[in-house]
């Protein structure tokens, strides 16, 4: 008779269910999908068990899986010491306490895995709020006995937690007084973003928000572009609060660098609401560089993910325009796969941010897709006129001004809104002449 071995706290087993298809086309096969469970597991330092997979025809209301397939896995969870079952896949209330009570251990879905990962990474007050937000959402329904965030050792939101630990806050009207606190504190801190906003906009800093799957390589790629030391690591979600730095350009533009929260496919809903004022970034960004793991097999379901978030924000109709792709890790490719790419007909640059390679070429675009936005104008002012020419320098790029007896003649480049702004303030004073830039192609 095999030996069972013995229940382990973080010893853990994944369980990925594939629906057999009805007409849908997933892009991602069953085996990657559990491959990426697997990994957000890990990224909390759970020791694995073999994973499984499961092929499903039905959803059972009850239990999720049929009655034989919970037995068999129940002996499986207790042959080989799970304390945690992490289901790949969304759980009601009723399903996980009852997969709880047959198979004697923890059972999380996905969307606790991933919060559970969100919790123990946020370091910034407004990214611990917005995952304690988002838990509290997730756990109205559910009022498990295991919510212990408050004396968790792992960080986190306690999820992972056994039977028998302490119930903190499982009242359900002491959650909603949680909720609207936190809502409250939320709105303070969107009030001070907001703030920093405006600030920002009186500099003539355009932004550049790096969007993408996790573990993309943004975070890899920020370090490279601002010499900062932003975390960067071969994990899921090594980046949770957004991080912003100057970047000066090759035509010494200078522009403000965003890196997000990377994301993922099946993104909990509950994450999405309250990660919002995190991606506001991406909603104020002039440019989205959206970077892509070129050299994953999934590379292209990525993409899709990341497009219907960015669709789900409202931005849709401004990829086309204001979207670059970032091919990352060409570095682990081989001359017959980086040949393909060439061929690609889409706006890209091929980059490794590990070595460095293909940054410059990153750079240059970033500085040609902002000079095709702004025009060249020649104004001439007269000498006394200091807050016309203080208002170009603050506004406009690459001044020049010559003086010339009383008059002061100004060469500026300025983007659409701020020219708008000069014709409007300066209408009956100002003689512009105006020409586009010549852009390589």
């Amino acid at each position: 008779m095999e030996k069972k071995q013995a229940v382990t706290e973080s010893r853990a087993l994944v369980i990925h269910t594939h629906m057999h298809s009805r007409g849908e086309v997933d892009l991602r096969s069953p085996v990657a999908r559990l491959e990426e469970a697997c990994r957000l597991a890990e990224a909390i330092d759970l020791e694995l068990a073999e994973p499984v997979l499961l092929h499903l025809r039905e959803v059972r209301s009850g239990t999720y899986l049929g009655e034989g397939k919970v037995e068999e896995l129940g002996a499986l969870i207790a042959a080989n010491g799970v304390a945690l079952v992490i289901m790949d896949c969304a759980l009601s209330p009723t399903q996980q306490r009852n997969l709880e009570k047959a198979w004697k251990c923890k059972v999380i879905d996905r969307t606790a895995l991933i919060l559970e990962i969100f919790g123990a990474r946020a370091n910034t007050r407004e990214g611990v709020l917005q995952v304690e937000l988002a838990a509290l959402d997730y756990q109205k329904s559910r009022l498990v006995r295991s919510w212990t965030h408050l004396e968790r050792q792992r960080g986190g939101f306690g999820f992972l937690g056994g039977p028998g630990e302490s119930q903190i806050e499982s009242d359900r009207r002491v959650i909603r007084d949680r909720i609207a606190k936190i809502r409250r504190e939320l709105e303070t801190v969107k009030k001070t973003r907001a703030l920093h906003r405006e600030a920002r906009h009186k500099v003539p800093y355009p932004v550049v928000a790096l969007v993408g799957y996790t573990n993309a390589g943004k975070s890899t790629l920020f370090n490279r572009l601002t010499g900062a030391d932003v975390f960067a690591e071969d994990t899921l979600f090594a980046t949770l609060d957004p991080t912003m730095r100057k970047v000066v350009l090759p035509s010494k533009r200078q522009v403000i660098l965003s890196d997000t929260v990377g994301f993922i496919s099946d993104l909990p809903t509950e994450l999405i609401a309250a990660f919002r004022a995190t991606l506001e970034e991406v909603l104020e960004a002039d440019l989205i560089l959206h970077v892509r793991d070129i050299a994953c097999d999934d590379t292209g379901a990525q993409k899709q993910d990341v497009l219907k978030v960015l669709a789900d924000l409202g931005l849709e109709s401004r990829l086309d325009e204001s979207l670059i792709e970032v091919l990352n890790k060409i570095d682990r490719m081989d001359e017959t796969a980086r040949a393909r790419l060439q061929g690609k007909r889409t706006r890209h640059v091929e980059v490794s941010a590990l070595t460095g390679e293909g940054v410059e070429a990153l750079l240059e675009a970033v500085d040609g897709f902002f000079a095709a936005k702004h025009s060249k104008v020649e104004i001439i002012l007269p000498a006394s006129d200091g807050k016309t020419l203080a208002w170009l320098y603050r506004n406009g790029e690459n001044v020049h001004t010559e003086v010339d007896g009383e008059n002061i003649h100004v060469r500026a480049e300025l983007s659409e809104k701020h020219k708008a702004q000069l014709g409007r303030r300066f209408q009956e004073q100002v003689s512009a002449k105006e020409q586009k830039p010549e852009t390589s192609s």
